[in-house]
């Protein structure tokens, strides 16, 4: 059963922009806290940006201003705006869901979607 279905990752050129969005099962509804996961080869997985159930977001320091996260719950949709692209945003980028801990921590989050792959170029 897929709960969470990401999509719109491709390829793009230094300065780029790019809008990722995650299908949400109606298995996960508006009381859980969701986020965008990033993890590029050799690295940990780490946070990017998450939206409490309140609306509230908050952004790794290293995408603030480039990137928004939007939630439409009527949609069952979540959103990743990416915009001003550099080459260490490259990675494959997830979305995730959890009724438990949430944060940037990926432990927290109890589902994940299979990821969409980022890469930009210089």
């Amino acid at each position: 059963q897929v709960l969470l279905m990401e999509s719109g990752g491709g390829s793009v050129q230094a300065g780029g922009s790019l809008r990722l969005s995650c299908a949400v099962s109606q298995y996960i509804d508006n009381t859980y806290c969701m986020g965008w996961f990033r993890q590029a080869p050799g690295k940990e997985r780490e946070g990017v940006a998450t939206i409490y159930t309140g609306g509230s977001t908050y952004y790794a320091d290293s995408v603030k201003g480039r990137f928004t996260i939007s939630r439409d719950n009527a949609k069952k949709n979540m959103y990743l705006q990416m915009k001003s692209l550099i080459p260490a945003d490259t990675a494959m980028y997830y979305c995730a869901a959890t009724n438990f801990v949430c944060g940037f921590k990926p432990v927290g989050y109890t589902y994940w979607g299979q990821g969409t792959q980022v890469t930009v170029s210089s």
